[in-house]
């Protein structure tokens, strides 16, 4: 980031102000000096001291923006037809200011916005370095490949919604340590596998895994067993919300079944 000097004398009180703004944004913020003039005077004297010493109080602004290189390689994995995501930015000081994106009063991402988009492309494992997001709302776009395990870092997710997308692969066993989500929307996908038990162990509100190529797990008919499993909330959740899979018998009734082998 390159940055220059913006210098401001006021020679009633015989001292200068000397900002340091980053040039790619012009911000009037930044490192501020206060410089004593060439005339002599003791109020210009205590005066500098004095506001030097409140300005050594406070912390300098920094210079690395971690939320906002995560979101910006979320966007380089993005395919972006109709270029919702132009305000992203990455030489501003703070993602804050970008369209689909809510932070909260100390300037942390609280809030992912981008449903139905037309987005394509793959999701980034970089999401996960956003550790105060709360919603994550992808619902309704094109995006592909595996969910990253990577997201089940993300421990103050209360929402996250990525249904009607293309997504493949198991989900993530990770999600159970996703101990404040409250609302999971997967369906609508090209999902695989089993639902992982740890999952049902959540306090899910709303959970939807309907359309997708969910299965039960596989099983070594001689050393194994299926034990019939109903945790957490699932036995709760309407039936629609599992359809549309390749289960049969409890998961059509919102469980699951886990496999008991004997070494």
């Amino acid at each position: 980031m390159d940055w220059h000097f913006v210098s401001r004398c006021q020679t009633a009180f015989q001292f200068c102000v000397l900002f340091l703004v980053p040039t790619s944004s012009l911000r009037s913020f930044g490192v501020l000096f206060l410089l004593p003039t060439q005339r002599k005077g003791r109020m210009s004297s205590f005066v500098f001291l004095s506001l030097l010493f409140l300005l050594l109080q406070r912390p300098l602004p920094s210079l690395s923006n971690s939320e906002g290189d995560a979101l910006y390689a979320f966007k380089t994995r993005l395919s972006d037809p109709n270029n919702v995501l132009d305000s992203w930015d990455p030489s501003l000081v703070t993602p804050c200011t970008w369209f689909h994106v809510t932070c909260d009063s100390n300037n942390y991402v609280t809030r992912l916005d981008l449903g139905r988009y037309n987005l394509g492309g793959t999701l980034a494992p970089e999401l996960a370095h956003l550790p105060y997001l709360q919603y994550l709302e992808l619902y309704g776009n094109n995006i592909t490949g595996n969910i990253p395990q990577e997201l089940g870092n993300l421990i103050n997710l209360i929402s996250m919604d990525l249904s009607y997308n293309r997504f493949q692969g198991n989900i993530p066993k990770s999600f159970g340590n996703l101990k404040s989500l409250k609302f999971l929307w997967l369906n609508n996908n090209q999902l695989t596998g089993s639902i992982p038990i740890v999952v049902s162990t959540l306090n899910l509100q709303v959970f939807n895994v309907s359309n997708n190529r969910l299965s039960e797990p596989p099983v070594d008919k001689l050393r194994c067993f299926r034990k019939p499993l109903v945790d957490g909330n699932f036995k709760s959740f309407p039936m629609e919300r599992f359809e549309n899979n390749k289960f049969s018998g409890p998961e059509l009734k919102g469980s699951i079944r886990n496999v008991v082998c004997h070494t």
